[in-house]
């Protein structure tokens, strides 16, 4: 009779869409154990120091060399001011400029591209993206001095040309967007051809607007690329006025003069326009990684 009764209460919890708490065995507890130890050892590897990083850069306390503090002492902006003057905001608006024409010129290049590779037929396309692939593999070092003399001889050292134009081709948004768009039912194409659409209204009415999830990711990715860029400014910028954010950080870096906090400082603004970018596109970022992952 016992047992009738507690079966019926629990199927009637069943059905009631309840569950029983589950006794925590040592298998279990075993398991919990591991997961906060791989939270603990997260939070160590990446929080710890970034929120140290911005704790440091705004305190009002000044660390030793090496230093930096866990907890804020105070709250003040000097160590940003104090990289301000040393010519942070002047390498941040170049930045900017640099970014804005090079990400614009190398996603549309990309774009264009990808389409004739992916949706015109002509004889050795497989050795025009072979060899664009190849272009990954070789280390910019490389190609320093050479760039440095080509950039010299038509004039774009010390200008944003120079700074912007060799980053227009790059070949991982070349590939991403060709393989994207190869994946564009061809019927699309054909039945805007019967409207009467030319390649161009087809690219830009049809082929675009179902490749912005691959776009979002090449996006983030080149902005990343190109905000991160520190050997072609080096070897483009022959004046204080075109430094790049990466050149001012680096010079910062290696002062003697300005301590940890300004340091820090200058790091955090070089940070947060990667995070915002990130942020404005993740929607777009993740749909594209997860489509390239699936077939159909």
């Amino acid at each position: 009779m016992t047992s009738s009764v507690a079966g019926s209460a629990t199927g009637g919890a069943t059905a009631l869409g309840l569950r029983a708490p589950r006794r925590l065995t040592s298998h279990r507890g075993g398991r919990l154990l591991v997961r906060a130890v791989l939270f603990l050892v997260v939070i160590g590897i990446f929080v710890v120091p970034l929120w140290s990083m911005i704790v440091t850069a705004f305190s009002g306390g000044a660390p030793k060399l090496g230093q930096v503090f866990l907890w804020p002492h105070g709250l003040s902006a000097g160590n940003l001011t104090t990289a301000w003057r040393f010519g942070l905001g002047r390498g941040l608006v170049n930045s900017i400029v640099v970014e804005a024409i090079g990400l614009t010129l190398q996603v549309t290049v990309s774009a264009f591209a990808a389409y004739a590779l992916a949706r015109k037929r002509f004889r050795g396309a497989g050795l025009v993206m072979l060899a664009i692939l190849a272009t990954m593999m070789m280390p910019e070092e490389i190609i320093a001095i050479p760039l440095y003399l080509v950039l010299g001889k038509i004039s774009l050292l010390d200008n944003y040309g120079g700074l912007a134009l060799p980053l227009v081709g790059w070949a991982l948004p070349v590939y991403v967007l060709t393989g994207f768009m190869k994946r564009i039912p061809v019927e699309l194409e054909e039945a805007a051809r019967v409207d009467g659409a030319g390649d161009l209204r087809i690219f830009f009415q049809v082929i675009l607007p179902l490749c912005l999830p691959a776009l979002g990711t090449c996006a983030v990715f080149g902005f990343l690329m190109i905000w991160d860029q520190y050997l072609l400014p080096l070897l483009v910028a022959q004046s204080p006025k075109m430094s790049t954010l990466t050149l001012i950080v680096t010079s910062l870096q290696a002062s003697q003069e300005q301590g940890e906090g300004v340091r820090l400082a200058a790091a955090v603004v070089l940070m947060v326009p990667s995070v915002l970018v990130y942020l404005g596109l993740q929607r777009l970022f993740e749909r594209g990684l997860l489509s390239g992952s699936l077939k159909g």
